[in-house]
């Protein structure tokens, strides 16, 4: 007999996770902390994770098509504590995560947390409560093994109910984080997330040069939410961030830009972007206008590693974007890659804001499965792995000019790590692919991405 998981089962599980939390924390295996590089004292760092999507169904079973709701029927392809590549995360895969962060020995001035908590199952199997149940675990989850760390997060497409469809007005979901994250938001930040799940808040407010982080709900502009279709500007977000941009520079601030869904032309297939193609201009041409004060752009979403670089009309560099890896290794039935599990530590100018590098860290799955073992290791350095000196947008179009070299390696470097390191020994993009990557990482917008596949040819 088919098993239907529905609401009802979700909450027991998920409820029964909260009970656990305090045990899995303290049996969940990590890499030794000495594993990781350390930073110079003159660069501050900070944490990325996205993606978490915590499945609470998921246990081992002898039948494979009942692993996880997440798999949607489909036989998990190699199930083992730490998740399969045909599920969301188990919480042991979460904790594991979080776990080698703390112990890490890397000090980190604050952490971003692009979205998306909830599992990729059918709209029935969940509700409202759910959501915010498993957002509120997460954020308890998180805060627990950071006690005294600045986390700022952003809303992703699966942190409502039903999924992508939020509104540009308060609701119960808005709400609920809005009460989750007081202990990380300014009072201002909070009466924002309520209104409509974007805010800004400074960061160390005290310097010189103060940090500001907007974290955007760009799921107001993503392509299903049927919620906004036709408006003009949802949630007035678009006037809103033109304000803060403009006091920003009047304050003498730097800004990183956070968000969930992020802006371009997906690298994965032609002529698409994730959010709808008119507000995607629209958001391009803000960041345009406010570049110099934009120190990076920090997304999800995707799932995958990837690198875009936005240009002023004159085909100037301004803006480095980085869209991180998930936590959750889930693919498609019918993808033939997934992705390891992957977490990022940035390193900046803590004068200036400006990026200097990254480590990307990964799980191995496969192997974590096979020893019980859930060793986290160093995936890439960016400097090393692309010899550039720093994160800026000129190295960063740099790097994508070097990858149109033909039979590149720079760029079969590149696509490995685009899928965090997973193991498929056919892994391959043939021209028409490596065009889709090279000019979704340079060109942001409808006009400059359509004379690059053009130029292109392929």
């Amino acid at each position: 007999m088919e098993r239907r998981w529905g609401a009802g089962g979700f909450s027991r599980r998920l409820w029964g996770l909260l009970l656990w939390n305090a045990l899995l924390q303290d049996v969940a295996q990590a890499a030794p902390a000495g594993a990781s590089p350390k930073a110079s004292p003159s660069v501050e760092q900070f944490w990325h994770i996205s993606d978490l999507h915590m499945d609470p169904s998921y246990h081992i079973t002898g039948n494979h098509t009942q692993v996880c709701a997440s798999s949607k029927g489909v036989n998990a392809s190699n199930p083992g504590i730490f998740g399969d590549f045909m599920c969301d995360s188990p919480y042991r895969l979460i904790l594991s995560a979080l776990q080698y962060m703390r112990d890490s020995g890397q000090r980190a001035s604050f952490m971003i947390w692009t979205g998306d908590s909830p599992p990729h199952v059918p709209v029935k199997e969940l509700s409202t409560k759910l959501v915010i149940d498993i957002i509120g675990n997460l954020t308890a989850t998180i805060r627990s093994f950071f006690p005294d760390l600045q986390v700022f997060p952003a809303l992703g497409n699966h942190d409502y109910w039903p999924q992508d469809q939020m509104p540009e007005s308060s609701s119960e979901v808005y709400n609920a984080v809005a009460d989750f994250w007081k202990p990380w938001l300014s009072d201002e930040a909070v009466s924002t997330l309520r209104k409509g799940g974007f805010y800004t808040q400074v960061f160390q407010p005290n310097t010189t040069q103060p940090l500001r982080i907007v974290s955007l709900n760009t799921v107001l502009y993503y392509s299903p939410n049927n919620m906004t279709w036709n408006m003009t500007d949802p949630a007035n977000q678009f006037e809103w961030l033109e304000s803060v941009l403009e006091a920003a520079k009047q304050n003498k601030e730097k800004v990183y830009i956070v968000g969930h869904v992020p802006v371009g032309y997906l690298p994965f297939v032609r002529n698409i972007t994730a959010i709808r193609k008119h507000y995607n201009e629209q958001l391009i041409e803000i960041f345009r206008r406010h570049s110099s004060v934009i120190a990076g752009q920090f997304y999800g979403h995707t799932h995958r590693d990837s690198i875009m670089v936005l240009l002023d009309k004159n085909g100037k560099p301004v803006n480095s974007l980085f869209v991180v890896p998930a936590v959750t290794p889930v693919k498609a039935r019918l993808q033939a890659d997934s992705n390891n599990p992957g977490m990022r530590l940035y390193q900046y100018d803590p004068l200036s804001y400006s990026l200097l590098d990254l480590w990307q860290f990964y799980l191995n799955l496969t192997e974590a499965n096979m020893k019980n073992e859930s060793v986290w290791k160093l995936e890439y350095v960016m400097s090393k792995a692309y010899g550039i000196q720093d994160l800026k947008p000129e190295s960063l179009y740099e790097i994508a000019n070097q990858f149109r070299v033909p039979q590149s390696n720079l760029f079969r470097r590149y696509y490995n790590y685009y899928f965090v390191s997973y193991d498929d020994p056919s892994l391959f993009c043939d021209e028409r692919c490596k065009t889709n990557q090279i000019c979704a990482i340079q060109y942001l917008d409808l006009s400059s991405y359509t004379d690059c596949v053009g130029r292109e040819g392929k």
